[in-house]
Parts: structure tokens; C-alpha cells; sequence
């Protein structure tokens, strides 16, 4: 997981709202504080101003309505210094009186005298005697550049405005005493702030933590459960709502846990039942892309994981031309997959099946695969041996049902035709009689209900009398060649069932051999195996039909083995003899130079040796 950013943390964000929520209301605080107590100051100090000039007011109004009748008394401008100067203090930089005509009859200060007698050009001094009230504001002193009050109020003849106005007096006071305390207060008020804030962010700190230490547990166990590790809990520091969180959160983990194990084991069973089916199992997501596929299917579709995975499965399953994958959601009905590669038949089955959810949206498609390879030929088999079976009884039936009709006609009457007539019914029935014990016979080995009775005999001589009886019945001109070793090898075997495919072999090689031919008859040694072989010279067979005389009704010249007689069961059941008794047959053949049979069957040196 991707580590958190120190201005992006919770802790740090919390730090900095509980900092700035501080801040807000310190300077809410300071700024209503400092506002109010400016405004008290200034109005205390302008307060404590007026008072003493109603003094002064009061004192010069009655100096300059007294009357100069006493020679020896001072002048107006002496009395009036005299008050100005008894009433000058620290907080008053200038005080003076004017008259009616801005002249300046005395002004405080000694360096200031020189400015008896001048005009006044202060504004305020004009507003208040033509105004007759009193006006004030507060400015820059031109010298010093501090702040002053100025105060100008007029004198009346009498108290109240009705009276006549005879001047006015003209205050500077020091104000920048009040903002020099203000500003000291400032500095006060910025420390006790700054030292409420070090405060704040310890506390802010530590309660944080308080909040962010749960969080921040619960972040690494949620990056522990991704790393699939659930024994990890997250401690419980309190029952508040964090606490209660944290509770849950535990709860949480110990339900995920419990899911996590349940899914792995669901997916375990799920992993095993798709590696030991034999059926292969593919499946997609919704988009038909192939998201899970077992080793079955990728053994019958000869394909590995790589080069199978995130394909569509139309293109895999070689559909793409005929289907989309929306057709195969659809498709109800099992498809044929035809992988088959020249002489070679390979068959498979696709079963599909949709993966949808309640409300009907589809998630994706299984999809189910058998090889129906052996099945599909098993079929073909049996068909092809009911067609057979079909051909072979319905020819004899057809014979016989035409001489028997003959025969019905009349033709019984005629003593030369009837004879031929009788006997040609004869052969075709010894004929279907052959085919059904054939048939029987097959059945019986299928269905493995037949028993063989072995028995030790001494192959040289067992071998020798079947040649033997064959080479005394025979009628036409083929010469028997004998090609036997002359030391005696020991079999054990069903010598009935044994005579019987020895007699089909020859019986074979006698109807194809012709007159003056040869028919030879020999066994060797190999592998603890006697490899029996029978050799004639007749037609042969073709190279590319010498694998399959052994398959049931199988002729390489239909026409004139069903006209010497066969019923083309002989072969295959030679070849279940054999392998019965834990043998192979095979044939070798070249067209028009005859063919040779081999069988292998399992030997012992001599019975003696075998008893040992």
C-alpha cells in the first residue's frame, strides 16, 4: 500500500483543524478585545480631557467677561496665561484661546508665547465658533508625527448655546499614550496567544492520537488481510466510538478469515475435482474470454495455458467461422468438434453452460469437453457390422427364397432341376448357419463369457497334425512346405480354440493360393514368444488394406469371398483367440505375390523344465 504523505495524514490534518479552529477564535477573541478596550481607553482618556477643560472653559469665560476698571490689574492675556499654564499636565501638549476673530489672545508653554496676537488656522477652531459647538478629532502632530486629540470648543457669553460666542479654546492632547498602552497590551495579548498555541499543538497531539492510533492499527491490519495474514487485531483503547470501531473492525477480520478459509477450501475442492476429471473444463468471463481451463482440456485440445488463456473460446474451440459467442450462450444442443488429421479420427463433444446470475445478466460460459473419438468410431463399427450382418443373411435368403419358390412352382417334378435346386438351398443354409455361430461366437468373446481350457502340449506335434490333416484333404495341386525347428517347444493353450484359428488361416491360404502354388508353414523364437507364420503365393493384398483383413466382414474382394464361401468373421476371430492367449496376429502382404500370417504365443523350453 502506498505510504500516506505527512501533509496528507489524519493525524497531521487534525493537528493543523484543532490549530486553526484555536487561532480563529484567539482571534476573534483579540480582535473584539483590543476593539473594545481601544474604545474604553480613548474614551476614558477623551473623558478625563473634557472634564479638565470645562474647568478651563469655565475659568476663562469668567476672566474675559470681567471689566478693566482696575488699572493696576493684569492684562487679559497675562490672566488667561496665568489658567492656561495652572492647567497644562503631561497629557496636553498645547492649549490655547482665541477670540471671536481666530486671534490667539494666550497659548501654553513658554516657547510658544511668541504666537500671542497671530491668527489660528486650525479648522477645527473655525468649525466651532461658527458651528457655536464643540468638535474633536484625531491626528499627526506635524513635529513629532505622533497622534493628537484635538479638541476646539467655543466660549459663550452665557452657559448654553443662546449666548453670544467670545472665542474658543483649542486643546492638542497626548492620545499616543493610549496606543502605545494598546500596543503593549498587543504584545502581551501575541504572547499569551503564542504560548496558547505551543499548548494547542501539544494537546492537539496528543489528542489526535487518541484518534489516529486506532486508525492508523486498523490501516496496517487492512494491509495485513491483503497480504492474506488475518491472526493480527487491532487494540481496543477505549469504548468510545474509535473503541466501538475497532471492535467492529476486529469482528470484521475474524468474518473474513472465516470466509477467507471456507473460499480456499471451496476453491481447493474445486481445483482438485477440475485436475482428476476426466472431462475437460473451460471457463470465460462475460466477455467470452477464456479466465480457467483444467489439464484435460488442455490435453484434448493439444494446447498449453499460455497460449489459451485471455483467447475467446469460439477461437480456441476453432468456432469463430460458424458461431459468435453469443450464439454458444444460446446454444442448447452439444457442438461437434472435428479435429480429425488425415487417416486419423479425433472427435470431441462441447457441452455449454451459462453462468448468469439472478437478475439474468450472464457472468460467463462453462464450457465441457469429452472425447467422443472411440465412441463416434464405435458407432460407425456398429453400423457398418449391422449393414454387414444385414448383407450377408440377406444374400443366402434371397437364394433360397428363389429356389424355394422355383422349387414351389414345380420345379420339384423335374428330377434334374430339383436335386441342384435342394442343394444349392442346402449350402446357403449350412452357409447362414456358419455366420450365426461366427456371430455367437464374437458375442460370447465381446462379452467375455466364453472359458479357455489350457493345457500343456508340445507345439511341433500339435502343429504338424493340423498341416498334416489339410495336406491329406486337399483337391487341389498346392504343395505344403514345412519349415518346423527340431527341438520341441512347449505351449499352454486351448488347443480347440487354437485348432480353430490355425484352420481359418489355412483354410485362407488354401482358397487364395493357386494350382502349383505353395503354402509354407514355419515358427521361430523370439523373446521368450513363438512367432508362428503361415505363407502362401496367392493374389496378395494391397499395402494400404493389409491393417484392417482383421476387422469383422472385411473383405478385399467382396465378390469372390463371398463366392468361395466366407463369411469374413474367420480373421476376426482369430485375432481374439490370440490376444486371449496373450498373443498378437498381424499379416504381411505385397499384391500379386502372396501373403504371410504371423501369431506370437507365450513357450516353455520343454515340460520338464516347466515342471522344475
Amino acid at each position: 500500500m502506498q505510504k500516506v504523505g505527512f501533509f496528507k495524514s489524519i493525524h497531521v490534518k487534525l493537528v493543523l483543524i484543532y490549530m486553526l479552529l484555536i487561532i480563529i477564535a484567539l482571534q476573534i477573541i483579540g480582535i473584539y478585545f483590543m476593539k473594545q478596550l481601544e474604545t474604553n481607553l480613548k474614551t476614558n482618556f477623551q473623558d478625563s480631557i473634557r472634564q479638565r477643560i470645562e474647568l478651563v472653559h469655565y475659568s476663562i469665560r469668567e476672566e474675559m467677561l470681567k471689566k478693566e476698571s482696575d488699572d493696576t490689574a493684569p492684562p487679559l492675556e497675562v490672566r488667561l496665561g496665568t489658567i492656561l499654564h495652572e492647567f497644562s499636565t503631561e497629557d496636553i501638549n498645547k492649549i490655547y484661546v482665541v477670540n471671536n476673530r481666530n486671534r490667539i489672545l494666550a497659548i501654553s508653554g513658554a516657547n510658544n508665547q511668541s504666537l500671542v496676537g497671530q491668527r489660528a488656522n486650525e479648522e477645527n477652531i473655525r468649525k466651532a465658533i461658527s458651528a457655536e459647538t464643540m468638535f474633536d478629532s484625531i491626528s499627526l502632530d506635524r513635529d513629532t508625527g505622533k497622534r493628537v486629540w484635538v479638541l476646539a470648543s467655543p466660549i459663550t457669553e452665557t452657559v448654553g448655546p443662546s449666548g453670544e460666542v467670545m472665542g474658543a479654546v483649542y486643546v492638542e492632547s497626548n492620545i499616543e499614550k493610549v496606543y502605545e498602552q494598546l500596543s503593549e497590551i498587543n504584545r502581551i495579548f501575541a504572547a499569551g496567544i503564542a504560548m496558547s498555541l505551543v499548548i494547542t499543538i501539544i494537546l492537539g497531539i496528543l489528542v489526535a492520537r487518541t484518534i489516529t492510533r486506532p486508525i492508523s492499527d486498523m490501516r496496517k491490519q487492512a494491509q495485513a488481510m491483503s497480504r492474506g495474514n488475518y491472526s493480527r487485531k487491532v487494540r481496543v483503547y477505549g469504548t468510545d466510538e474509535i473503541g466501538q470501531l475497532a471492535i467492529a473492525f476486529n469482528h470484521l477480520t475474524n468474518r473474513l478469515q472465516e470466509a477467507q478459509s471456507t473460499t480456499e477450501a471451496e476453491r481447493r475442492k474445486l481445483a482438485s475435482v477440475l485436475s482428476n476429471m476426466t472431462d475437460g473444463v473451460i471457463a470465460t468471463d462475460r466477455k467470452g474470454k477464456i479466465i480457467l481451463i483444467n489439464e484435460p482440456a488442455l490435453e484434448l485440445l493439444h494446447d498449453s495455458r499460455e497460449t489459451t488463456l485471455n483467447r475467446p473460446i469460439a477461437s480456441v474451440l476453432g468456432l469463430d467461422q460458424e458461431y459468435s459467442f453469443e450464439d454458444l450462450i444460446h446454444m442448447k444442443e452439444p457442438v461437434n468438434l472435428d479435429f480429425s488429421m488425415n487417416d486419423a479420427p479425433y472427435i470431441l463433444r462441447a457441452n455449454f453452460s451459462v453462468i448468469q446470475k439472478e437478475t439474468g445478466f450472464v457472468n460467463g460460459l462453462i464450457t465441457v469437453l469429452h472425447d467422443i473419438t472411440e465412441q463416434e468410431k464405435i458407432d460407425m463399427e456398429r453400423r457398418e457390422f449391422v449393414a454387414n450382418v444385414s448383407h450377408e443373411l440377406r444374400t443366402p435368403l434371397t437364394t433360397m427364397r428363389s429356389y424355394l419358390e422355383a422349387l414351389a412352382d414345380g420345379a420339384w417334378r423335374d428330377e434334374n432341376i430339383a436335386p441342384t435346386f435342394l442343394n444349392v438351398t442346402q449350402t446357403e443354409t449350412e452357409r447362414m448357419i456358419r455366420l450365426v455361430n461366427d456371430l455367437l461366437q464374437l458375442s460370447k468373446m465381446d462379452s467375455q463369457e466364453y472359458e479357455l481350457n489350457f493345457e500343456f502340449v508340445e507345439f511341433n506335434k500339435f502343429f504338424t497334425r493340423i498341416i498334416d490333416r489339410f495336406e491329406m484333404s486337399k483337391s487341389q495341386h498346392v504343395e505344403f512346405i514345412r519349415l518346423l525347428p527340431e527341438k520341441s517347444y512347449y505351449v499352454d493353450i486351448d488347443t480347440d480354440k487354437l485348432t480353430q484359428v490355425i484352420d481359418n488361416i489355412i483354410s485362407n491360404a488354401l482358397k487364395y493360393s493357386p494350382d502349383g502354388g505353395n503354402i509354407r508353414f514355419g515358427f521361430t523364437v523370439h523373446d521368450n514368444m513363438l512367432r508362428v507364420m503361415i505363407s502362401d503365393d496367392g493374389m496378395g493384398i494391397p499395402k494400404e488394406n493389409v491393417g484392417r483383413i482383421f476387422d469383422r466382414f472385411y473383405r478385399v474382394d467382396r465378390a469372390r469371398a463371398r463366392s468361395m464361401g466366407g463369411t469374413g468373421l474367420g480373421l476376426a476371430i482369430a485375432r481374439e483367440m490370440i490376444e486371449a492367449h496373450g498373443g498378437k496376429i498381424w499379416a504381411e502382404s505385397e499384391e500379386g505375390q502372396g501373403t504371410t500370417i504371423f501369431f506370437t504365443l507365450p513357450y516353455a523350453l520343454d515340460e520338464a523344465e516347466d515342471w522344475e
